[in-house]
């Protein structure tokens, strides 16, 4: 029986009219070989001529009849199947049109970018050269060996004088309530109390805002031995969300010279200026 394959081929009838094909280029050839020899040495003129004719009639119907036997396999060999998945190899044929291709929009928004880019940098050099630090600009000159090194003094400033910032913050706004502890040695932990609005545990080291976490009035802030709880969320999203942009205003309330001037800005215009509108007059 005959292998057939899925896509409607018949291997064994594919076979034979290769055969065929090879069988009716021989006919073929054998058939230009005779036209090109031409009649044979022969006694007489009239046979000659009757063994071209003869030798020629054989020729063809060689061919004739190689071609027939070629017509036929070719019926039975079948047509392949037009469902067949080519995969990758049917896109080869598929050439992509200029006209529908993105790459020469992508290319030019790649170099207006590029050149926006180029721009923008050259403006935030000539910025940060013109606000270069002095410390930078004195000490051009001073060998690396020969820089004294600059202490943090800014991180061990004394607790009474982190008292006295936060007690003059404290004043500041009646409205506003500021505890004041030190559970774990000298660095400092705040309780701020926006009136009935919310609560907010801040945390420092020295004079630096390390973190905030915002809550509700109502909500619990200790933990179970009494201390503040500085790392469960709150309960409400809309202050987890408080919580994020109190954290964002740390980021932006950076100013080491004078810490001081951090804390104050920071429970100024993070904290006071927002939500002290939100509490009910008495």
């Amino acid at each position: 029986m005959a292998d057939v394959l899925s896509v409607g081929v018949n291997l064994e009838a594919f076979a034979q009219a290769i055969g065929a094909i090879q069988a009716l280029r021989s006919s073929v050839s054998r058939v230009f070989d005779c036209l090109k020899d031409g009649m044979q040495n022969k006694e007489t003129l009239e046979g000659r001529e009757k063994a071209f004719i003869a030798h020629f009639q054989d020729h063809l119907h060689s061919v004739n009849r190689d071609l027939n036997e070629l017509e036929r396999l070719s019926n039975l060999v079948g047509k392949p199947s037009e469902n067949h998945p080519l995969h990758n190899s049917g896109l080869l044929s598929l050439d992509p049109v200029q006209d529908k291709t993105p790459l020469y929009s992508q290319l030019l928004q790649a170099y207006k970018w590029s050149n926006k880019l180029q721009y923008h940098a050259g403006l935030a050099s000539g910025l940060l050269n013109q606000q270069s630090l002095k410390r930078s600009a004195n000490q051009m000159g001073v060998s690396a060996k020969r820089r004294p090194k600059a202490q943090p003094t800014t991180l061990v400033l004394p607790p009474q004088y982190v008292d006295d910032v936060i007690s003059r913050i404290d004043r500041m706004f009646p409205e506003m309530s500021i505890h004041l502890s030190r559970p774990n040695g000298t660095s400092a932990m705040l309780l701020v109390t926006l009136g009935k609005v919310l609560k907010v545990i801040v945390v420092m080291r020295s004079l630096f805002i390390d973190r905030t976490i915002v809550k509700g009035y109502n909500e619990n802030v200790y933990t179970e031995d009494g201390k503040l709880d500085i790392w469960s969320k709150s309960n409400y999203q809309v202050f987890q969300k408080v919580t994020d942009h109190a954290t964002t205003a740390l980021l932006h309330y950076q100013l080491p010279q004078m810490p001081d001037v951090v804390v104050r800005s920071f429970m100024v215009s993070g904290l006071s200026k927002k939500f002290l509108p939100l509490i009910p007059p008495d």
